[in-house]
């Protein structure tokens, strides 16, 4: 994985929409990556940036978007944790892409970044 360090340290000189719109950013590259298979290592390195990307907005964000990010934590984690099985799946991988992209449209109206439609 790159080096975290310079990413959080980047990271976390934006402002918390921002940082919600990077989040919802990475999960938009899952799904756009996953349905090729020759992504499939920078689709898995995606779901780990993203987890950590977590860790470092969660702590200061209102209660309710921390326990969004908490249920999207857990979601990345099993993917992360299943992704071997995921891959050799076609139906994985679809639910994954649907889901991905779910997940970066929320987060994109948490953020404020866009307006809810």
């Amino acid at each position: 994985m790159k080096n975290l360090e310079a990413i959080r340290t980047r990271y976390l000189q934006q402002d918390s929409a921002r940082r919600i719109g990077g989040l919802a950013a990475n999960l938009a590259r899952i799904a756009s990556f996953a349905d090729n298979p020759n992504n499939f290592k920078a689709v898995e390195t995606t779901i780990e940036e993203s987890k950590f990307l977590i860790e470092w907005i969660a702590p200061g964000l209102p209660l309710e978007i921390q326990s969004k990010l908490v249920e999207l934590q857990i979601q990345l984690s099993l993917w992360h944790l299943k992704f071997p099985e995921i891959c050799k799946d076609p139906e994985s991988i679809k639910k994954m892409i649907t889901q991905a992209t779910a997940w970066s449209k929320e987060l994109l109206k948490l953020s404020g970044l866009i307006e809810d439609s």
